[in-house]
């Protein structure tokens, strides 16, 4: 699949929703659709999106009154920095969906905000590129580890928490 193609799948509110959730743990789209508050037929249309565009994969099928429900799960949601890349583009309308998307579920995080350890930061800024490689290979170690820590939900001695990295190079102001 192409970045546009996943960009694409990511343009929409509870396709977020649904990565970040089967980061922890493999879930059907009836269980997802629960654990969200969403019918089972929306969660497994945005579910089969996501599989299309190879961002959440079947790991498990399980007999159920006689059918069959697919357990999904998603690996990691990370890109790598790809220092090549042309400056200066267009930003595809895909990605500008995915962009508003992302919007829309960070108003939805903030709501639900509460206390406790917690950074932001918003910068625009002229950095060596040595540097800015670094700072992108430490933030995509940390996503890495946020990944690989996660649990399905409601797991005993866990809380849920909310990271959103977004790290690009940006055209050059004239």
């Amino acid at each position: 699949m192409s970045r546009i193609d996943e960009l694409r799948a990511t343009a929409h509110p509870l396709r977020l929703r649904l990565l970040s959730l089967l980061t922890g743990a493999a879930l059907s789209a009836a269980e997802a659709g629960r654990e969200l508050g969403v019918s089972q037929a929306s969660a497994s249309y945005h579910l089969r999106v996501l599989e299309r565009a190879g961002l959440v994969r079947v790991v498990e099928v399980v007999r159920l009154r006689g059918g069959e429900a697919k357990r999904y799960r998603h690996e990691s949601s990370s890109r790598r920095y790809d220092p090549d890349a042309a400056l200066g583009e267009r930003v595809p309308a895909s990605e500008e969906e995915y962009v508003e998307a992302l919007i829309d579920e960070l108003r939805r995080r903030a709501r639900a905000r509460i206390d406790g350890p917690a950074i932001s930061t918003d910068a625009e800024l002229w950095v060596d590129p040595s540097v800015w490689r670094r700072i992108v290979q430490h933030v995509g170690e940390a996503s890495a580890l946020l990944h690989a820590a996660a649990r399905p939900p409601r797991t005993p001695g866990t809380q849920p928490v909310s990271m959103t990295a977004a790290l690009f190079p940006v055209k050059r102001a004239r």
